[in-house]
């Protein structure tokens, strides 16, 4: 066999021991994930930037009643259309009872919102942690498969009295495959993780001072 033909990606693929080609395997499918994750995650994040805008628009436009009745009739309600619609529905039921004070009323309402709030960006959160997991541990799952071949390929040179270039190349050639790999897999789950992980502090910022600000608001309403 031609040392050409040996040394094109298909044939080294095929040529690779049963190891690196497992490690192969892995890596293509953890990159896979990782694309799916990515383009779910990029929609997923826009949407709710958009919805944010919008929402806080109509809040600062309207009032709250005809908010919370739109609100009732979407169930594909945004991730700040679900905080304030917890605050709401909790300042609610405490004015059927009169003997809840004003400042405990806020503070409840507060803790509705807060509790809501974390389970949206728990949801927003979830299958960060696999790219992450991807980006650091890639690299080293394809260095063990290179490791692996070329070690693989200095035994079968072990019986052979005179080594060439041409002898060592392909197994080398074959090894190094894995790293590449792991390294294709590696780049951009680390370049989504650090983007979406920038997007969603951005977005816990916007929704804690839309909380405090709807806080403020309902206690100028109360001491009214």
């Amino acid at each position: 066999m031609e040392l050409s033909q040996d040394l094109s990606f298909l044939e080294m693929i095929v040529h690779a021991s049963w190891v690196v080609k497992g490690v192969l395997v892995l890596l293509l499918l953890a990159s896979m994930t990782s694309w799916w994750i990515i383009f779910v995650k990029l929609f997923a994040l826009r949407r709710e930037r958009r919805g944010a805008e919008e929402f806080e628009r109509e809040f600062w436009s309207g009032g709250f009643s005809e908010i919370v009745k739109r609100l009732s009739k979407d169930s594909s309600n945004g991730s700040m259309e679900e905080v304030f619609r917890a605050g709401y529905r909790e300042l609610t039921k405490l004015k059927k009872q009169p003997s809840v004070s004003p400042a405990s009323a806020i503070e409840s309402v507060r803790r509705a919102m807060r509790a809501t709030y974390q389970r949206e960006m728990d949801k927003l959160e979830s299958h960060l942690p696999f790219l992450a997991t991807v980006g650091s541990v890639s690299p080293y799952v394809g260095l063990f498969g290179t490791v692996w071949g070329i070690m693989n390929s200095f035994r079968g040179l072990s019986n052979v009295a005179q080594t060439t270039l041409a002898q060592v190349a392909p197994g080398i050639a074959e090894a190094l495959v894995a790293t590449a790999i792991g390294l294709f897999a590696a780049i951009p789950a680390v370049i989504a993780y650090n983007r979406f992980t920038h997007d969603l502090d951005r977005l816990a910022s916007r929704f804690d001072v839309f909380m405090e600000e709807f806080s403020n608001l309902l206690q100028r309403e109360v001491h009214k």
